[in-house]
């Protein structure tokens, strides 16, 4: 939130910013053809073409999701803009709208700020996914290796029956298929914590996103009490402007509301009418022990996402 509660005057970081630095910038902010569309099909199309077979399809999704953050990143930034934009109009008017318009500014901007962390938390889901591709990249030789010694075998015992190869390749075939037995368990079992931890990085980050927005939205309604849209004859005078105080209060207000919000605080919480689950928080559930065979199990570890872009 802006210290000076003005987008007129210079910004300065606050306590609560300066005890928990922000997370690392994502890894789709700045990069070439960023904030446009021109390259989004070549991207997509691209990394369903090229690669392992068994990981095409993830990759795809981990470039579409790359594009998602980048069309939030322009959203980001024109909301900027328009904050700004909605101060200097304001400047311009009368006392009252002068202030409330520069005040609201100050509350949009900060839904840009908003955005611009929304997409350093949501990368941490993408990136946890394209791990799983990564993964899944790495099996694809075990699977082509079997394929192949399997194909041998066949031509051989449709050519030559009776070839010494054929009992070489057999034993062949049953280390690979150990081997591959091997990989293909690992795949499936990381697989399923990834796509735990990943989703659940992706909600949790939705949902401090837009609780947030709902809050600023709150505290906007409120700014907009202070403002007297009473009509007046041509002639009057309408009364002086006195709310400066209450309209940097509500800045001020709104400012500790979004510090002091956590994920155990959210307000918008799940109710389910199936198996009698009621969620204390995200991701953790009580069960009535009449339904043992859904108890859950303890939530997978976090994956420290990769540092590679995709």
């Amino acid at each position: 939130m802006h210290r000076t509660y003005s987008l007129r005057n210079s910004r300065a970081p606050t306590a609560s910013q300066l005890a928990n630095p922000p997370p690392p910038p994502a890894t789709t902010k700045n990069r070439f053809f960023g904030r446009g569309g021109l390259a989004y099909s070549f991207r997509k199309n691209a990394a369903g073409a090229f690669g392992p077979e068994l990981s095409r399809k993830l990759s795809q999704l981990v470039k579409i999701e790359k594009n998602v953050l980048r069309s939030i990143e322009v959203a980001a930034h024109e909301r900027r803009d328009a904050a700004k934009q909605l101060s200097l109009w304001g400047l311009e008017n009368d006392d009252d709208v002068s202030d409330i318009t520069d005040k609201l500014g100050v509350l949009i901007y900060e839904m840009s700020e908003l955005d611009d962390q929304f997409i350093d938390r949501y990368d941490q889901y993408r990136l946890t996914i394209k791990s799983i591709r990564d993964i899944e990249g790495s099996v694809q030789p075990s699977r082509d290796r079997k394929a192949k010694i399997t194909d041998k075998i066949a031509y051989l015992k449709y050519k030559d029956p009776a070839s010494a190869k054929i009992e070489v390749l057999e034993q062949e075939l049953v280390r690979a298929e150990a081997e591959s037995l091997v990989a293909e368990a690992q795949l499936s079992n990381i697989t399923r914590s990834k796509v735990r931890a990943a989703f659940n990085y992706q909600f949790d980050s939705i949902i401090e996103h837009s609780e947030k927005l709902a809050l600023i939205a709150g505290y906007g309604k409120a700014l907009l009490e202070l403002l007297d849209d009473s009509p007046v004859t041509p002639g009057e005078t309408r009364p002086a402007y006195d709310g400066y105080e209450a309209s940097k209060q509500i800045i001020i207000d709104a400012e500790n509301a979004l510090n002091d919000w956590t994920l155990d605080t959210a307000q918008v919480k799940p109710s389910l009418s199936i198996r009698n689950v009621e969620y204390d928080d995200y991701g953790e559930a009580d069960v009535n022990p009449e339904h043992e065979h859904w108890v859950d199990e303890d939530e997978a570890a976090v994956v420290e996402p990769e540092a590679a872009a995709a």
